[in-house]
C-alpha cells in the first residue's frame, strides 16, 4: 500500500511539472515547418548531423516578432537570434555540405505544412523568399530576401491544430537555390517562430 502511495505521488508530481511546462511561455518552443522541410527538421530527423541541441527541439526557434521591421538581427534570422541554434543560420551544414533542398516549381501552388507541440493563438503565417542573385555564401540577411511576403495566411487569433497545412502560389521568375523563410506570428506574446527551408526552383 505504501509503495502504491509513493507511485501515485510521483505521477501527480510529473503531471504538475508537465502542466507547468505547457503553461509557461518558456523556451520549450512550439512549432516548425516540414513542408518544405526546414533546416531544424533536417537536423531532428538525422538527415543533417552534428546540429547540436536543435535535433531534440526543432519546435524551439522562437524570437521577437515584427519581421522584417524588427525580429532577429541579420545573420541570425534562421535561428531566431538564439545562439544555441546558430548552426541553422550558416549557409553550410555543420559537416560543411550544402543544406538539402526541396525541388519546387515557381508559379505553381504549393502546400506548406507546420507541426506544433503547443498551439498558440495566432496572428498569421507569412512566407518570404530570397531574391534573384542573393548571396548564398553568408548567413541570411534582410538584403537577401524579398521583404514583401509572397504568401500571408491570416489566422484571426485562432489556435491551430497539431498539424496545419495551407496552400499558396510560389513566386515565378526564380531559378536555382533559394531559401524560403516561414514566420508564425503569435497573437498573445511578443514572439514569432522562424523556419528556413532550402529549395531549388
Amino acid at each position: 500500500m505504501r509503495r502504491k502511495t509513493k507511485l501515485s505521488a510521483a505521477v501527480v508530481g510529473l503531471a504538475t511539472t508537465g502542466a507547468l511546462v505547457l503553461s509557461s511561455g518558456g523556451a520549450s518552443g512550439h512549432g516548425y515547418t516540414d513542408l518544405p522541410i526546414s533546416r531544424q527538421k533536417l537536423c531532428q530527423n538525422g538527415t543533417v548531423t552534428n546540429c547540436g541541441s536543435i535535433q531534440w527541439e526543432p519546435q524551439s526557434v522562437e524570437g521577437p516578432k515584427g519581421f522584417p521591421g524588427s525580429g532577429p538581427a541579420d545573420g541570425t534570422i534562421c535561428n531566431a537570434g538564439l545562439g544555441q541554434f546558430s548552426q541553422l543560420s550558416s549557409p553550410r551544414t555543420p559537416s560543411g555540405g550544402a543544406w538539402p533542398a526541396t525541388r519546387v516549381t515557381g508559379g505553381q501552388s504549393y502546400t506548406f505544412r507546420w507541426q506544433f507541440t503547443a498551439m498558440h493563438a495566432t496572428t498569421d503565417f507569412k512566407y518570404y523568399v530570397t531574391k534573384p542573385g542573393w548571396n548564398q555564401n553568408h548567413n541570411l540577411s534582410r538584403s537577401d530576401l524579398n521583404l514583401t511576403p509572397f504568401l500571408t495566411v491570416p489566422y484571426n487569433n485562432q489556435r491551430p491544430p497539431q498539424t496545419l497545412s495551407h496552400s499558396g502560389r510560389l513566386p515565378s521568375g526564380l531559378s536555382g537555390r533559394h531559401v524560403i523563410l516561414a514566420v508564425w506570428t503569435i497573437a498573445d506574446t511578443g514572439n514569432a517562430f522562424y523556419a528556413c527551408s532550402d529549395v531549388t526552383f
